[in-house]
């Protein structure tokens, strides 16, 4: 086993060089001659201390054989050259003997700093020339060692190989064995010895048999002596390891022996008492599991009458908890026991049969609520039997009960109309029912009064059901809440269920437990539990068991609750107690947050529904009526007093359901329109036949028609409530006084001061109406200055009236009634704007409009009686000779004309007005006489002619201003003398 003492230590380089790298060739590194080095110890010694050793402690199991070195299997030489093996195995003691035997890698130092790459790199640029020049040199001269080394390693490798190429290859082969017949006839061939040549020369072939067998041997005991050298190193490492790890499992196993000795002791003295103690309180607690268990099992045998018990008191939700308890106590408790094998499938069937109880006994509560008497029972009906119901309902995630409860609402809306006509129609002789069996032939056939008083008992009706309908959505509301609630406690419990339990709460809940056990009215079997449970509790200090047996408390709870709810004895806090306790216990199925809130959101609308559908059949009550147009007929205060009617209705039910409903609304706006039309036709045509008869003439003034001017001047934009005495005794007034200034006015336009206050009045009783009416007055003042004006200056009176002539007094009394009526467009449009929203304010231009078209037609007067003068200067002064005697006859008649006019107007006009109008009246005598002097010659030179002018011009002056209110008037007569530029 020697090796090549010329293999040189240094390293060579691999792989030509290439990548620069130097490796250590393998096979080529001598036999250094160094110690033995140990095995890692595997099994270290046991610690020997005095006081403390482990060779008198008891063992752990029981003693087995001894083991020796004997006891090995495997032979190691054996197995380190199991020919098998192409090398020698890295893990042999690694999967014998555990991980524990592997190398474990090195922690680097924290005191060495950490070299990469980059620190070698101006090393490796350095002596990256110097190898291309040696690699160079080498290729040249190579190396003497280097070439006997490989050649010598050729040479022994060559020979090893040409000699086991001699050795047959079937001797090589894994499946070789001589126990088969081919194999053993070709190792051994009986040709060589039953040949022809006798008996030596089978000697012969098998001594050459042998020598060549042996030979073959030979052979392959060199190449794995060859081999064994080359392991050297390791086989005679493994070998002086292998007395060691003797030595130290001997010591293992005198340690385990005394281990398990002491660990016996500790077991006899102080564990087979404790475990038999806790063997005995185990078998204790599986009996006391047993009797729950037993006593569990007779309180779900008694869950069916229960159930039927609560189902005859109403208690729906007490049943249902009591069935899904019962449900889950057989699923987890009583799970396999064959006596119940078809409980399960009952309870799923009669918890179906009481949804359908539940709907049917809500739809048939609905219906009596809503339909019972409206007047006599103003109270919620049956409260805890409608809280029963919508608790299970909401259990049973029913969430459509709601839509049963609006059917039920709707065909109850009808009934009310139905009843309440039917029984004002029994007091009414002339409507044979018998004949007429429409409702609205009914309806029709009645007085406005009598069809009025069943409308306000209508509504009076559906106020009376609406609250009733608003009381039973809040108590429903209430429920919902709870649950909602009830909901959010059960979210905060399992946030908070991993947290631990406090011990002080389980006297508390005990206690509970022991109240509701106390209102049970049957068996005693479920209170005995509950005390024995609470002595149990507090005898060991433990506030619950574990989870079945919570189970089973809870479900004698909920049982006993039961029972305490169908106790007639029990009190209302008992059953909202149990109630709530169903929600929290959240074991069921309960609807979301989400759920209850729009259930919440549901009911409000429902109420919504429920003005709507009154309103609705309000609707109808009034179209029924307005079809043969009897509404359209209508008295004002007759509309008014319906229109309040309606409003108070429309306004009552927004203050209970908090909501405007339009369908009411839009059906008075109809018939109000249709009433403003007739309403308005009928004043138009009223006024237009009182101005057909106007002779415009001044009317006197009756003392009411003074009262309604103050009333306006007041603030008061309305009629007055008509006296019974008092207007009698005093005499009418010959002028209209307003704010303090008098108004000469005729007939007409004290009738229609009264005409426009009564729209100002209806739209005081239907706001809603405003902007028609507005419409409709501004047409009505229309009509009035264009029929005025068609009468008075276009000369209509002529012959409509038949009068003479229209007179300088008439028309300063149409123009002083034209004025009084632009007095009150303002107070008028005021009015309105009140009543109009501001986005209707556009509305408002047609009272500008309107005060033009006025004032337009006052100019249009005035200008009138100025042409009348005019037209007198023009023919008296066309005739004007400057002649004695003075004044002259001309000047004469023009002051007697001038005396007629103010005469006529002076009285009717303000005194600003018959000024202003004389003074237009003098522009034109001035223009005139202005005109007629120039042509006759006559200027201001002092002559004669001049002389007599002025003594006519001084008459003329004298006169005017010695009439009434004009003595401070300015003439200016001088301009007659003033010569053009």
């Amino acid at each position: 086993m020697a090796s090549s003492s010329s293999s040189s230590p240094l390293p060579r380089r691999a792989g030509g060089g290439r990548d620069g790298v130097h490796l250590k060739e393998r096979g080529l590194s001598p036999l250094r001659s160094r110690g033995i080095r140990s095995l890692p110890d595997v099994c270290p010694k046991e610690p020997t201390g005095e006081g403390r050793g482990l060779h008198n402690g008891p063992s752990v199991v029981a003693e087995h054989d001894r083991w020796t070195v004997y006891s090995s299997k495997v032979n190691l030489p054996a197995a380190l050259n199991d020919p098998r093996l192409a090398k020698r195995e890295s893990d042999f003691f690694t999967k014998t003997w555990g991980l524990d035997f592997t190398e474990m890698e090195v922690m680097p130092s924290f005191h060495l700093p950490n070299i990469s790459r980059e620190h070698f790199g101006p090393y490796s640029q350095e002596m990256t020339q110097r190898e291309r020049i040696h690699e160079r040199c080498k290729t040249i001269c190579p190396n003497k060692d280097d070439v006997d080394a490989v050649s010598s390693i050729t040479t022994n490798h060559d020979k090893s190989r040409a000699e086991l190429e001699q050795v047959p290859k079937i001797f090589m082969r894994p499946e070789f064995a001589l126990e088969d017949p081919a194999t053993f006839n070709t190792v051994l061939p009986w040709s060589h010895f039953h040949g022809a040549g006798g008996k030596s020369r089978d000697v012969a072939s098998s001594k050459l048999l042998q020598e060549k067998l042996s030979h073959y041997l030979d052979v392959v005991e060199v190449s794995i002596a060859r081999q064994i050298s080359l392991r050297s190193e390791a086989f005679f490492h493994a070998m002086s390891s292998q007395h060691e790890l003797q030595d130290r499992l001997q010591e293992t196993q005198q340690a385990v022996a005394v281990l398990r000795s002491r660990t016996a002791a500790m077991d006899r003295v102080m564990c087979q008492g404790p475990l038999r103690a806790l063997r005995i309180a185990l078998t204790r607690n599986n009996c006391v599991k047993l009797h729950n268990k037993l006593k569990l099992m007779a309180a779900v045998h008694q869950t069916q009458p229960t159930v039927q018990l609560l189902l005859s008191t109403s208690e729906f939700v007490g049943a249902l908890e009591l069935i899904a308890t019962t449900k889950e106590v057989l699923q987890q408790e009583l799970q396999g026991i064959h006596s119940f094998r078809h409980l399960g499938s009952q309870l799923c069937e009669l918890e179906k049969l009481i949804d359908k109880m539940m709907v049917e006994d809500f739809s048939m509560y609905a219906r009596s609520d809503l339909n019972r008497n409206l007047k006599e029972e103003p109270q919620v009906l049956e409260k805890e039997r409608l809280e029963s119901l919508v608790f299970g309902l909401l259990r049973q995630r029913k969430l459509d009960f709601l839509d049963i409860y609006s059917d039920e609402m709707i065909a109850a809306a009808k009934a009310i109309v139905y009843q309440c006509v039917a029984e004002r129609v029994v007091h009414i002789e002339e409507i044979d029912t018998e004949v007429i069996f429409k409702l609205a032939d009914q309806m029709r056939l009645m007085t406005f009064p009598q069809w009025f008083e069943l409308l306000e008992n209508i509504f009076e009706s559906f106020l009376l059901f609406l609250q009733r309908i608003k009381d039973t959505l809040d108590v429903i509301r209430n429920v919902v809440l709870q649950v909602l609630s009830s909901s959010h406690k059960n979210r905060l419990l399992a946030e908070t269920s991993s947290a631990p339990m406090d011990v002080s709460q389980g006297p508390v809940a005990l206690q509970g437990e022991a109240e509701l056990a106390y209102l049970t009215h049957e068996g005693l079997f479920i209170s005995d539990a509950l005390n024995e449970a609470q002595q149990q509790q507090q005898e060991s200090g433990v506030a619950g068991q574990d989870q079945r047996s919570a189970a089973g408390s809870r479900f004698q709870q909920n049982r006993t609750e039961a029972a305490a709810e169908g106790d007639s004895s029990s009190g209302i806090s008992e059953v909202s107690a149990g109630r709530e306790h169903s929600f929290i216990s959240g074991e069921n199925p309960m609807p979301t947050e989400m759920e209850l809130n729009r259930i919440i959101n549901n009911l409000q609308e429902l109420l919504y529904v429920a003005s709507d559908v009154s309103h609705d059949r309000c609707v109808k009550v009034l179209t029924a009526r307005a079809k043969d147009g009897s509404l359209e007929r209508l008295s004002s205060a007759e509309f008014v007093s319906l229109s309040q009617a309606v409003e108070g209705f429309v306004r009552d039910t927004e203050d209970l359901c908090g909501r405007r409903s339009v369908s009411l609304r839009g059906a008075l706006q109809s018939q109000a329109n249709r009433f403003v039309n007739r309403f308005h036709e009928e004043r138009k045509t009223k006024l237009s036949l009182l101005l057909d008869n106007e002779r415009w003439k001044q009317a006197d003034v009756p003392a009411e028609f003074q009262d309604l001017v103050n009333s306006i001047a007041d603030g008061k934009i309305s009629l007055p409530e008509r006296k019974v005495s008092g207007t009698e005794d005093r005499k009418p007034a010959d002028f209209l006084l307003v704010n303090g200034q008098k108004y000469a006015v005729v007939g007409t336009v004290l009738l229609l001061i009264r005409i426009f206050l009564e729209y100002c009045q209806c739209v005081n009783d239907i706001p809603s109406i405003a902007t028609d009416m507005l419409t409709r007055l501004s047409d009505l003042l229309k009509h009035f200055n264009s029929r005025s004006c068609q009468l008075v200056l276009g000369a209509g009176a002529l012959q409509v009236v038949g009068l003479k002539t229209i007179t300088t007094k008439n028309l300063a009394l149409a123009s002083r009634c034209l004025q009084l009526v632009v007095h009150y467009i303002p107070i008028i449009r005021a009015h309105f704007e009140t009543k109009l929203q501001p986005k209707q304010f556009s509305v408002l231009r047609h009272f500008d409009h309107i005060m033009k078209d006025y004032n337009d037609h006052i100019a249009e007067i005035s200008a009138k009686l100025v042409a009348i003068m005019d037209s007198l200067f023009e023919k008296f002064l066309s005739k004007y000779e400057v002649k004695a005697p003075m004044p002259s006859a001309c000047f004469r008649n023009i002051c007697k004309q001038m005396a007629k006019m103010h005469e006529a107007i002076f009285e009717l006009l303000p005194e600003e007005q018959t000024q202003m109008l004389f003074l237009r009246i003098n522009a034109c005598f001035k223009m005139h006489l202005k005109r007629q002097l120039a042509r006759l010659g006559v200027s201001n030179d002092g002559g004669p002619q001049h002389g007599l002018v002025v003594v006519d011009v001084a008459f003329y002056t004298e006169n005017i201003l010695a009439l009434k209110s004009l003595e401070r008037l300015d003439l200016n007569m001088a301009e007659i003398w003033e010569q053009k530029r």
